[in-house]
């Protein structure tokens, strides 16, 4: 029989093991860990644990900022389209903002009888500074082009005007979030009420969600619906005629619709 370490020797080995880089110290049977009964304790709850104390090191938070209202206050004090984009460009709300190379806010006659609203500005509208100068504003401008209408239209009766619900690009082409169609809403609505259009056209479903409070553009397209005051239809964008060629047809269906609409407004 080994006889038993004194405490000099046996400290000496575990520092050894230490040095070694042993961690756990293990028993002479092995432990079947997996047979276990789990003893993970429970999480305290957050209404258990309470409200953590505001101490010098660990102040209170800010009130989160309501960029909705804000924008809604910035909005109202745009008496004309100049004030309504100093206003836009001052907007620090949006986070997007901060990606983006410039501010595009429009294009076109503020004239025009007809307001176009698409949803957002992509790369190359991001370096032009003007909404739909890409292929998917390319092909826009020949659908208006067929029923005798454009941004270059020297006469309002045949004008139209552009805009997006978001006046910077979104990082990565991505869908604007809820909040960020919140924020920008009453600007939007303000250039509504400034342009004054016969009626506005609807490009996609963020368009819709901004104007009409919904999504679902393949049903809506085609059917007349009503807001802020206006005559309003929901279209599909350019960029999915692009990618389906068929749907060019309805497309079309919908620009007669437009121009019967503005005959009978007439």
């Amino acid at each position: 029989m080994e006889s038993a370490q004194d405490w000099h020797s046996a400290k000496a080995l575990l520092e050894w093991y230490i040095e070694l880089g042993a961690i756990d110290a293990i028993g002479d049977a092995p432990v079947d860990r997996y047979a276990l009964e789990p003893t993970m304790p429970k999480p305290r709850s957050a209404a258990a644990k309470g409200p953590t104390p505001a101490t010098p090191n660990n102040p209170p938070a800010a009130p989160r900022q309501d960029y909705a209202a804000l924008a809604k206050q910035a909005a109202a004090t745009a008496t004309d389209l100049e004030a309504l984009c100093n206003a836009i460009e001052a907007f620090d709300g949006c986070e997007m903002k901060r990606g983006a190379r410039n501010t595009v806010i429009a294009d076109g006659n503020p004239a025009a009888r007809v307001m176009i609203i698409g949803e957002a500005p992509g790369r190359d509208e991001d370096i032009a500074g003007k909404p739909f100068v890409g292929r998917a504003g390319q092909l826009l401008d020949k659908m208006f082009a067929a029923i005798g209408m454009g941004r270059d239209a020297p006469l309002s009766k045949d004008a139209i005007y552009i805009t997006n619900v978001m006046p910077w690009r979104p990082p990565n082409n991505r869908d604007p979030s809820p909040d960020e169609i919140a924020m920008m809403v009453p600007f939007l609505e303000r250039h509504v009420q400034l342009v004054a259009p016969d009626l506005i056209v609807l490009m996609g479903n963020t368009p819709c969600q901004a104007v009409l409070g919904r999504k679902g553009i393949m049903r809506m397209r085609g059917n007349w619906q009503e807001a802020w005051g206006k005559p309003t239809m929901p279209m599909t964008h350019p960029a999915y005629l692009l990618r389906t060629p068929a749907a060019k047809r309805e497309a079309w269906a919908d620009l007669l619709a437009i121009q019967a609409k503005l005959r009978e407004l007439s």
